[in-house]
This record gives C-alpha cells, structure tokens and sequence, in this order.
C-alpha cells in the first residue's frame, strides 16, 4: 500500500535525448547560407524582384536541373511541357531532352537551359497581384453600378439604347467567356514555363471576370429597367446575322491548337481589329450621347486590361520570340502566316458588326473611320514585334 507523500511524487519517464550530428537538414553553412534571395536565375533588371523570386522557374525543366526528369507524364509516353505544342522556337529548343536518372546532376545545360525561359512578364503578375487589381476592380464596379441604381439614372436611358444594350453588350459577354475559359485558360497549361503559363492565367482571369462583370449587370438592368430582355442576348449572339462573324472568329480562336498562335491571333489581331473595335469605337462612343454613363465604366475596365496589361505582355513576349539569335527567321515567317490567315477572318467579322453603328439614337463616328482606326492600332503592334504589315490589312 502507498503512502500519500509517495502518491505527490510525479513519477519519472525515461525519454531519448536528440543527438545532434550536424547532417540534419539547414546544419551546414556554405557562403549563401545567410542570404535572404534567390541565385540560381539572372534577374531582368540589375535587382531582382518579388515576382521574379516567386516565379522564375518555380516549375522545374529537365533541361536545366530536375536530374530525375519529369514527374508527371502522359498516356503517350511523353513528360511535362513538351516545346512541340507549338511551331515557335526560342534557342535551345532543338537540343535533346538529356536523359536524367537519379544522381545524373544537371551537366551539359546551363540557365537559362533554353530561350522560352528568358520571358519575362512585364506586369509582374502573379497570385497576390491579381487577387488585389481583380478585388478592386469589382469593388469599383460595383459601386459604380449601385450608385447608378440609387440616384435612378437608369431611367435617363434612350428606349433605343436599352435594346442596343440587352442585345450587344449582353453578346459580348459570349465572346469574354469563350476566350477565357477555352482559350486563354487551355494555353496557360501548353506553355513550357512558370512565367508564361502566371502571365496567360491573369489573362484568363481578366476575361472570365470581365464575362462575369457584364453577366451581373445584365442581372441589374433586368430589375431595374422595364421591359428590359435579360436573354436577348442569347438571340443575338445565336442568330442575328451581325453577330455571327464574331462568333465564327472567337470559336475558332478556342480550337486553335498551337498555343502561341492562339494567343498571337487573340491578343494581335482579333482584339484590335474586333475587340477594341467594338468596345471602344462603338459602347464608349455612344453610351454618354444616349444617358448612359453607368455601362462605359464596365466596358472601360475590360479595355484598360488589354490595353494597359494584356498586350503589354504579349508584346514582350513575342518580341523574344521575333528576336531569337537562333530560329527568329522561322518564327517571323510563321507569324507571317498567322496574320495572312487571321486577319481577312477577323476583318470579315468587324464588318458584319457595320450595322450596329446606326442603330443608337445618338450615333458614334463614322463605323469606316473606326475601323481605319483600328488597322492603324494593328500596324503599330506589328511595328512593335518587327513585323511586316500583311496586304490583307488594307482589305
């Protein structure tokens, strides 16, 4: 039987002491051990940036380091991000995949391993940026539509302008969700490094929440102005003639399969010649001399994404590929066919939308001087890129 006083005494265990033996992960010191940045990238500027430091080569490359090759692969034998998913070529593209195994190191490829790897995003996107530019777009547009709501300046609205709005601007939502989703998002897993598929994927993001944008204020109007057809533009879009070029162009964008022409015939040619076209030339044009100064600002925010961001990275990352040392010859002539096939395609398409430009009460310039407009736009991006202006722009 136990006393009390041996019942207090808390009763001792027995427990292995750690042995340190400085092979433990973070023991050794070496010169870098103190440094708080990344090394094993040149930066694009004499400092590196946060970007660079949470994007540069975040998705590894046999090519260059990953010893045990690709991690993942697919049902035909093939790994990671083959460079043939498109016809562009960057210097180093035609070496061989060396043929790693555990402990094979990273001999014979030095950084940057291949030319795809020296884009850089000129936005310095990534996923805390866009969180912050996509929350305060919204936030801003939403403001701008609830104050629209509150001080009933809907009601200052044209009648023809409400049917030119539930039936064309309700289209071009089709033409947001459509590019978003199935092309921009498609490329974004095609393309062969970190910094392309963070620069694409914004891309997306700016589409599928510019569609979504134009969805909800479709849901408002519907509320808040009488008669007004929240499903019009599902007619529009399927059936009405001036829409149907349009249509033809951005489906077809959606089932190119080579990334970079995808993305080259979207951003290059199809919005300056279409997009902007409409946007800019027709909706912000016509809106104020029609009582609306609610819809600009929804459209606006959209243009500001592709004119201010999304061509800007385009740009610089076609330039790279126009400027190659090693195969710039070859993806010159490759655009050159790209411009030759898309451009009759989306010229077509702008001017099927002709009739749009009489049909507010308050007209918008002349539908000829816009889309002298909007060749000269294409002109100077292909000036940008070192391309030559292709006869079929002067159709």
């Amino acid at each position: 039987m136990t006393t009390a006083q041996e019942q207090s005494v808390p009763k001792q265990r027995s427990l292995p002491q750690p042995v340190f033996t400085d092979a433990e992960a973070g023991a050794k010191e070496f010169p870098d051990s103190t440094s708080r940045r990344f090394n094993y990238f040149t930066p694009a500027k004499r400092k590196q940036t946060h970007y660079e430091d949470v994007t540069v080569e975040v998705q590894p490359d046999p090519r260059h380091y990953l010893a045990q090759g690709w991690l993942y692969g697919f049902a035909d034998g093939r790994g990671g991000y083959p460079l043939d998913w498109t016809a562009c070529k960057a210097w180093g593209s035609d070496r061989p995949e060396p043929k790693r195994f555990p402990g094979s190191g990273g001999r014979g490829y030095d950084w940057p391993a291949h030319g795809w790897h020296e884009f850089r995003d000129p936005n310095e996107e990534w996923e805390l940026s866009l969180y912050r530019y996509n929350s305060n777009v919204v936030r801003q547009v939403t403001q701008n539509v609830e104050n629209a709501r509150q001080a009933k300046a809907f009601e200052q609205w044209n009648p023809n302008w409400v049917r030119f709005v539930e039936r064309n601007v309700g289209a071009w939502m089709h033409v947001d969700h459509g590019l978003g989703l199935y092309l921009f998002a498609n490329a974004n897993r095609r393309a062969p490094t970190n910094m392309h598929n963070n620069a694409i994927s914004v891309n997306s993001m700016h589409r599928i929440r510019a569609a979504q944008d134009l969805a909800l204020y479709n849901l408002t109007l519907s509320e808040e102005i009488d008669g007004f057809d929240g499903v019009a533009h599902l007619d529009a879009w399927n059936n009405d003639p001036i829409w149907q070029g349009v249509r033809d162009a951005a489906e077809g964008l959606t089932a190119t399969d080579d990334w970079c022409e995808a993305i080259f015939a979207a951003n290059v040619v199809f919005e300056p010649l279409v997009g902007e076209l409409f946007r800019s030339h027709l909706v912000q044009h016509s809106a104020p001399r029609n009582g609306d100064f609610v819809t600009p600002t929804i459209i606006g925010a959209e243009e500001y994404d592709y004119a201010e961001r999304d061509l800007r990275y385009t740009t610089a990352m076609f330039e790279l590929l126009t400027r190659d040392r090693e195969f710039a010859d070859h993806n010159k002539a490759l655009m050159a066919g790209w411009l030759s096939a898309w451009i009759p395609r989306c010229i077509a398409a702008a001017r099927k939308l002709q009739p749009l430009w009489s049909q507010p009460d308050a007209k918008p310039p002349r539908f000829e001087d816009a889309l002298d407009a909007a060749k000269s736009r294409l002109a100077g991006v292909l000036s940008d890129l070192e391309l030559t202006t292709p006869k079929e722009l002067s159709q």
